[in-house]
């Protein structure tokens, strides 16, 4: 998992500054999840569980019932639930198997907290981003 996971969580835009050893150390906190075709992972206007990065498959992420993007290896959801707790602005539906990594919010927050380094770069990516 460790290898793939990295270099997944390396194309994320959040986790761009971090180093490789920055990036294991969130890596080790995730954990591998499997959703069937056709299984709901995520549903719009429900609290936030946590954040996913697609290892493999496919999803389609809808609001408001549309669909607005199909979603496969590489691509990630749930940024917002990691840094705010707010509730999931889409609805994401296995369309095939779809392998993740995920990290609940919790599980991240305390990561950042003992981590300094770690949340500076964050602070910084965040920042370029709002920019």
């Amino acid at each position: 998992m460790a290898a793939s996971a990295v270099a997944l969580l390396a194309e994320v835009p959040l986790f761009a500054e971090l180093e490789p050893a920055e990036l294991e150390l969130i890596v080790v906190a995730m954990h591998e999840r499997t959703f069937a075709a056709g299984e709901t992972v995520t549903v719009e206007g429900e609290l936030a569980d946590g954040f996913y990065v697609i290892a493999s498959g496919e999803a389609q992420a809808s609001v408001q019932g549309e669909p607005v993007a199909t979603m496969r290896t590489g691509d990630h959801f749930g940024e917002i639930a990691l840094l705010m707790g707010a509730e999931r602005t889409a609805t994401i539906r296995a369309t095939t198997q779809l392998d993740c990594y995920g990290i609940a919010p919790g599980e991240f927050r305390a990561l950042v907290e003992g981590n300094p380094t770690i949340a500076w770069k964050l602070m910084g990516s965040m920042s370029d981003r709002l920019a």
